[in-house]
């Protein structure tokens, strides 16, 4: 474990070190932040209580999903493109050959990254959104902790869901398909755009019970108090439900990926 937890350092580090790429996307999330938010006022404005959120509910799902956008890589920028461009240039040989876990190697990495986004690119856009806005932040420290844990377990859900399109890498030539599509998937179901709550009827049920849900609607809703008592502990379960099966289905499609290596164009 002490192996995994110096990883984990060293991903927390190496993200540490991209000071301007860090304050860049700050200013993106910051700025999108207040696109989002006075959209969504204009939008509650016609529809007060929208998917059951009153109009500071809504905007503290905007800054919280902002604040979290990096830190579960719901746009990309983890470490898919590297795992892809490792398998196609046969650089993943090198790791295979490590006396490590190849699933667990990369996840302790990618917890290090997330760690580092969560301070870093996390909470400025949501003190910036909770002094321009009237947020619904709660004051029990209590629900904070188990936002944390929500978090922690969207980070790991987040990793085996891009884990298993990095590992798309082995049977294809070019991933970038594959992760576009992951992307769009990614964006739409976990919330980032419109709170699932929003959406109606038998769609709505099937978008929360989807893993994306666990990303980022799950964390949100368990800092707004949605979720309390065995609501909370089911929400988390929920979501680890999610982070075993697939990680499970990750580590089933990396042994297979990995019984033949083929090294592209050579």
């Amino acid at each position: 474990m002490r192996l995994y937890a110096a990883v984990a350092v060293s991903g927390f580090r190496r993200y540490a070190t991209y000071r301007i790429a860090t304050a860049a996307g700050v200013f993106t999330n910051t700025v999108f932040g207040f696109v989002l938010a006075y959209t969504f006022i204009a939008l509650w404005h016609e529809r007060p209580h929208l998917g059951g959120y009153d109009r500071a509910q809504a905007l503290t799902f905007v800054w919280v999903s902002q604040a979290l956008l990096a830190t579960v890589s719901l746009l990309g920028g983890g470490f898919q493109e590297e795992l892809q461009e490792r398998v196609r240039n046969g650089d993943i040989a090198v790791d295979l050959y490590r006396p490590a876990d190849l699933q667990l190697w990369w996840l302790a990495a990618d917890l290090g990254r997330a760690g580092f986004q969560l301070l870093g690119r996390g909470v400025v856009p949501l003190l910036a959104g909770a002094l321009c806005f009237e947020l619904a932040l709660p004051a029990d420290p209590l629900r904070w902790l188990l936002f944390l844990c929500a978090v922690l377990l969207a980070v790991v859900v987040g990793f085996a869901v891009h884990y298993l399109v990095g590992l798309c890498a082995f049977w294809l030539l070019d991933g970038a398909g594959v992760a576009m599509v992951s992307q769009l998937l990614c964006l739409f179901f976990s919330g980032s755009l419109l709170p699932l709550n929003v959406f109606p009827g038998l769609f709505g049920a099937v978008a929360r019970a989807l893993p994306w849900a666990a990303m980022l609607q799950v964390p949100v809703d368990v800092l707004l108090g949605r979720h309390a008592g065995w609501g909370a502990a089911g929400a988390l379960a929920f979501q680890a439900g999610w982070a075993v099966l697939l990680l499970a289905l990750g580590r089933l499609m990396q042994a297979r990926a990995t019984r033949k290596v083929v090294v592209q164009g050579g």
